[in-house]
């Protein structure tokens, strides 16, 4: 593949990753709740893994073209949206001046982890993203082969979402570091949103 039709589809994918979503939220999130936002982001990245995976044996096409499967997965990450959300406005995070979590420790490294994975692996929108955008920047007659361009604009895709969500969830823990009542209510307004977005793709999915 050539360095402009990659720069072409870095530009445009880093256009959807700075718009704030889900990801964001979990990132910011996480931030502000745990010691190191790492886990967050790898568990992020993580479940865009799987979907590069699927896009590099082909079955995006299949599930994507999949009414029902498609049903499923909304219904599925829509509700694990707003059951993540529900539980962020619960115990919305409380740091101190030192920037520790207060009342309780910071939730296990792996649990952060599988919950970023399952945020953006129940995402419906990233199996959309994968369908629709990346075909658009794959030349089937190339000297590489669609497998090896899938396989290298999802590395791209991974890793721009690595970058921007770790720099999103260190500024969120930085800047409200010393600002408790500002950091609850980012953390609020993040489960909300988390909420929302998982109610608009609930609609949506049986409105069409």
């Amino acid at each position: 593949m050539d360095t402009t039709t990659l720069a072409a589809f870095l530009a445009v994918d880093l256009l959807l990753i700075f718009t704030p979503g889900a990801d964001w939220a979990y990132a910011i999130t996480s931030g502000l709740r745990d010691r190191s936002v790492v886990p967050a982001v790898a568990g992020l990245v993580a479940g865009y893994a799987g979907y590069t995976l699927l896009a590099v044996a082909g079955l995006v096409v299949i599930v994507a073209s999949s009414a029902t499967l498609l049903t499923v997965l909304t219904t599925a990450g829509a509700g694990y949206l707003v059951w993540l959300g529900w539980g962020v406005l619960r115990h919305p995070a409380a740091l101190t001046a030192s920037g520790e979590e207060s009342g309780h420790q910071g939730t296990s490294r792996l649990r952060v982890m599988l919950r970023g994975i399952g945020t953006s692996g129940l995402n419906p929108k990233a199996l959309l993203l994968y369908f629709s955008l990346f075909p658009q920047f794959i030349d089937p007659a190339g000297a590489w082969p669609v497998a090896g361009q899938t396989g290298l604009l999802g590395s791209l895709h991974m890793t721009a979402c690595a970058v921007v969500y770790l720099t999103v969830g260190v500024l969120a823990r930085t800047v409200l570091r010393t600002r408790p009542a500002a950091a609850r209510a980012v953390t609020r307004a993040s489960g909300a949103m988390m909420i929302v977005i998982g109610g608009f793709l609930l609609v949506e999915r049986l409105a069409g």
